[in-house]
């Protein structure tokens, strides 16, 4: 397996290049949860998905070793998060929906599952 703390490098277009990384960790509230953290000139992008209740047809992998990285839905969708091709969608699916920080910009922490549909969708065409 990989170094989740490892920063990758994602080139967007010859004047934007975002480093990456992912990891999973339990918050403050004791839910766990996959963040998957973009650094651009010193702005920084935070997208979270946060383990659903079991009803709720989101899953993370939790803390386990089982398709680590990845989130789902209830509908077999699934996105892993350690993939260039899953983070460069959510870049442009959340850079369609609002400005992604330029340099110096101020930290921004995006809810994962609001971009999730249209990501998967997007990878389904």
């Amino acid at each position: 397996m990989g170094d989740d703390r490892r920063q990758r490098r994602l080139v967007v277009d010859a004047g934007t290049t975002w480093l990456w990384s992912h990891r999973q960790k339990r918050g403050c509230d004791g839910v766990r949860r996959d963040a998957l953290t973009l650094h651009r000139d010193g702005a920084r992008v935070r997208f979270v998905f946060r383990a659903g209740a079991p009803d709720s047809g989101h899953w993370t992998t939790e803390g386990g070793h089982w398709y680590e990285g990845c989130v789902g839905d209830d509908r077999g969708n699934l996105l892993n998060l350690r993939e260039p091709g899953a983070v460069r969608a959510l870049v442009e699916e959340a850079g369609r929906r609002a400005p992604l920080p330029g340099p110096g910009g101020r930290p921004v922490e995006l809810d994962g599952w609001q971009l999730f549909p249209a990501v998967v969708a997007a990878d389904d065409d």
